[in-house]
């Protein structure tokens, strides 16, 4: 199959014709391998005929065999033709049939039975045979780059062992269900995302971060489908179902990734479309007009010229190198636990020369510590137990930090509502409390001593039937990596670096002084946030990606010319709406984003160059007579695989 026709069949990467998910397919892996490794070897049986029948013909030509000539010369090479010219002919009267005319396979046919034509039989022969191992090359190219997509596929996790009835029963991770615990031995994948009821677990999440250094974690934490058990038999309380599992969701995600075309590989598209048949009525002009304007004029010369022209007008090396390029691009990435919701973003992410960026849980761990507390009017204790009370209905990070005071929670709270970028209120032992910063105490009219103001880490205030009877300072603190991120991004040319932050603005400013961010606004709410970054992109020399955890950032992420979830693995919010999910909590992983989105565009515009450069002068050079039908050969196929090599420089770079 030609490569114009791969990529129109095949521009949706479908998965499914990859993956072997039928029971019937597993049950025969052996023999269908060794099939495999059959049919690899038997595409290259038409190309080795075609050539060394080839070479016997030049080598006969050469030594001016009396016998080699007339019909059997003729026979000779139309033998040695059949086995590489016959599929691409025959393709070429299936489009033509299907109203498609201007193909290459058409093109290719044309020139090469012009060439036998006008008795240059070892030129058409040697056309289409260098043409047949461009496909070879291009095909096995596009192959290569699956790679890292099959690579997901192998983590697909095909049972899972699970508890029913006192005993465990081996199943499809399709037919668990919620709130079931299964058992997964060490060496073997998670199938399904949950609970780790065990008490601790080693993990190797490579498939799905990037990272290859264990994840070590304890009772209560998520894991997630895809990961695999290292050390001891651990269990699991299954949270979701298969179908909404981490890898599942991911899978689904880079499938439809390559659907989503840059702008750069559209345009090519439909360049394509109208490049060939304008070169095609060129080479009928240069075949026929020079007869108005050429004393000497011998039709054999300006028809070979033509089929020149034809062989060099394929754009082969634009329509398979370019995808090629935007593909490998968004498999380097998914390599390393980045993924891009389509080619659209890796060019969108090339361009990008201003980042805002959340704070918690973006360049702090979001991990809060209790630092101090500090209470009026009642005991530590029974201000906690108000408190703990309040906390309990959140899931706000600095809950789950509050609420390891005490396990034991001594009161009930009821009628709870969230105030949106502040805090809690609700009743608690009969009693209305407020929970939340400095603003919602405020705004009920309560008096907060001047005292919290000089407070620098983050306050958690407590009111009770209002009135302020204390406080609890809570601590984050940077991710390892947070520091020389923006160091980093100030070396790939991102000056213009903001931090935008819920929390209390002196801690925003310290977070940004001490990682050398020189803007930050702090005690924004959600709609603030997005206020800011729309005011930014009102600037037409902007283009601005804005980088959050992707549950409360949710519109800011969609509004920003590149949103990037941060950790996003198990966010639902962060696969919807962010255009780039960082599958780890590194914000380091954004440098490489940028550095492999730049990477990607150079390759792909240095293949356009190349393509077009190659085309053009060998185009004049055939129009003027100083080209044969060996440079067209390396105009169009030669150029293709120097720009399919090119391409599958991505697969190889690294991004230190």
């Amino acid at each position: 199959m030609g490569v114009i026709n791969f990529i129109m069949k095949k521009k949706k990467l479908n998965l499914r014709d990859i993956n072997p998910n039928s029971e019937k397919k597993h049950s025969h892996d052996d023999g269908h391998n060794h099939n495999s490794s059959s049919n690899n070897l038997k595409v290259y049986i038409p190309g080795i005929i075609s050539f060394t029948m080839l070479m016997i013909g030049i080598a006969l030509d050469y030594f001016n065999a009396t016998i080699f000539k007339d019909w059997l010369r003729l026979g000779w090479y139309i033998v040695a033709y059949l086995p590489v010219g016959h599929p691409v002919v025959k393709e070429g009267w299936k489009s033509i049939k299907r109203g498609d005319v201007f193909t290459e396979f058409f093109l290719m046919s044309i020139a090469t039975i012009g060439a036998f034509v006008i008795g240059e039989y070892p030129e058409g022969v040697a056309v289409m045979l260098f043409y047949a191992v461009g496909e070879l090359f291009q095909n096995a190219a596009v192959n290569k780059a699956k790679g890292n997509i099959k690579a997901l596929l192998d983590v697909r996790p095909k049972e899972a062992n699970v508890f029913r009835n006192g005993e465990i029963v081996r199943v499809s991770p399709e037919t668990v269900a919620i709130a079931e615990k299964i058992q997964i031995r060490v060496g073997e994948k998670i199938p399904l995302d949950g609970i780790l009821i065990s008490k601790k677990a080693s993990l190797n999440t490579a498939a799905l971060t990037g990272e290859s250094k264990p994840d070590t974690i304890s009772k209560g934490a998520n894991v997630f489908a895809g990961s695999i058990n290292l050390e001891s038999v651990i269990e699991v309380e299954v949270t979701k179902e298969f179908k909404d599992s981490s890898i599942a969701r991911i899978l689904d995600l880079v499938q439809h990734a390559t659907a989503r075309k840059s702008k750069t590989e559209l345009f090519i598209r439909q360049f394509a479309r109208i490049y060939t048949p304008i070169v095609v009525f060129l080479a009928i002009g240069v075949t026929l007009l020079p007869y108005f304007f050429v004393d000497d004029y011998v039709f054999r010369d300006w028809l070979y010229r033509a089929l020149i022209f034809l062989v060099i007008s394929c754009p082969c090396a634009l329509v398979i190198s370019i995808p090629l390029g935007y593909f490998g691009g968004l498999g380097a990435a998914s390599k390393n636990g980045i993924l891009f919701k389509g080619a659209s973003f890796l060019d969108v992410m090339s361009k990008i020369n201003t980042l805002v960026m959340d704070k918690t849980g973006t360049v702090t761990k979001g991990v809060f510590k209790i630092k101090a507390i500090k209470s009026f009017d009642l005991a530590e204790k029974e201000m906690m137990s108000y408190l703990l009370a309040m906390e309990a209905q959140s899931t706000h990070p600095i809950a789950q930090t509050i609420l390891q005071y005490d396990s034991e929670i001594k009161y009930q709270a009821e009628n709870v509502s969230e105030i949106a970028g502040k805090g809690l209120k609700g009743t608690v032992n009969g009693k209305t409390v407020l929970v939340g910063n400095k603003a919602l105490l405020i705004a009920n009219n309560i008096e907060v001593p001047i005292e919290t103001d000089a407070v620098v880490d983050s306050i958690v205030m407590i009111a009770v039937e209002n009135k302020f009877i204390g406080y609890v300072i809570l601590a984050d603190e940077l991710k390892e990596d947070a520091k020389e991120t923006i160091t980093a991004l100030h070396k790939v040319g991102i000056k213009n670096i903001i931090m935008l932050s819920g929390d209390k603005d002196s801690i925003t400013q310290q977070i940004a002084s001490e990682l050398g961010i020189e803007k930050a606004i702090g005690g924004l709410l959600p709609e603030d946030k997005l206020n800011e970054v729309e005011a930014l992109k009102q600037n037409p020399n902007y283009k601005v990606a804005f980088i959050g955890d992707g549950i409360n950032d949710a519109p800011v992420l969609a509004a920003s010319d590149v949103g990037i979830a941060m950790g996003g693995l198990g966010s639902d919010v962060a696969i919807e709406t962010a255009d780039v999910i960082i599958q780890t909590d590194q914000p380091s992983k954004v440098v490489k984003a940028i550095k492999i989105s730049r990477s990607t565009r150079k390759i792909v515009w240095q293949n356009i160059a190349l393509a077009f450069g190659v085309k053009v002068i060998v185009l004049i050079l055939g129009a003027g007579g100083l080209a044969t039908m060996w440079e067209a050969v390396f105009a169009d196929v030669g150029v293709a695989l120097l720009a399919i090599l090119n391409a599958v420089r991505l697969q190889r770079m690294t991004w230190s």
